[in-house]
């Protein structure tokens, strides 16, 4: 699935990511949020940066996590400007500086964004292996809706090896 993704061709993954945001910006959900958490995407995944600035332009405040190696966890924290706010963090991907930190509590999150490598058909997700989206998950209100954001080949029947402290998103758009 990995090299799947990495080979995706740039225009296909920006043409279908495209997709991926209209149906976003149509939920109910998405609509009342006021403040949602985002990923940065990595190493082929659904683009969310177009995502990001419409949300922003509709005056949706953005949270972006900013990964807490030695803990293995994620920190949500506020970003104002992609352009200012962010650094290359651990694994290479983008997340908030850490001279800008503005933490976000759990509590104000209306909606989270959630990347994964292959969703199955229950929602599940297989990350990338470090657990930090599993404990993040685990730590959200129940309340706060999860989406996953997935290209038609990351959908699979079953994942292999759901395990207890894996969490399933709410839902999972698909292209």
């Amino acid at each position: 699935m990995l090299t799947l993704l990495r080979n995706h061709k740039e225009e296909e993954r920006l043409a279908k990511s495209r997709i991926i945001f209209d149906r976003l910006f149509r939920l109910p959900e998405f609509r009342k949020a006021l403040t949602i958490l985002f990923y940065f995407p990595f190493n082929g995944e659904v683009n969310t940066v177009e995502m990001i600035k419409q949300a922003q332009k509709l005056g949706k405040r953005i949270g972006l996590p900013r990964i807490m190696r030695d803990k293995k966890r994620i920190i949500p924290a506020i970003v104002d400007s992609l352009e200012e706010d962010l650094e290359t963090g651990p694994y290479g991907i983008k997340q908030p500086k850490t001279n800008r930190l503005q933490a976000l509590r759990l509590e104000n999150l209306d909606m989270v964004i959630v990347p994964g490598v292959a969703f199955d058909k229950r929602n599940n997700r297989l990350g990338r292996g470090g657990g930090y989206y599993d404990r993040f998950l685990k730590s959200l209100p129940s309340l706060i809706p999860t989406v996953g954001l997935a290209f038609d080949f990351q959908i699979v029947d079953h994942l292999p090896q759901q395990e207890k402290h894996d969490i399933p998103v709410t839902k999972v758009l698909i292209n």
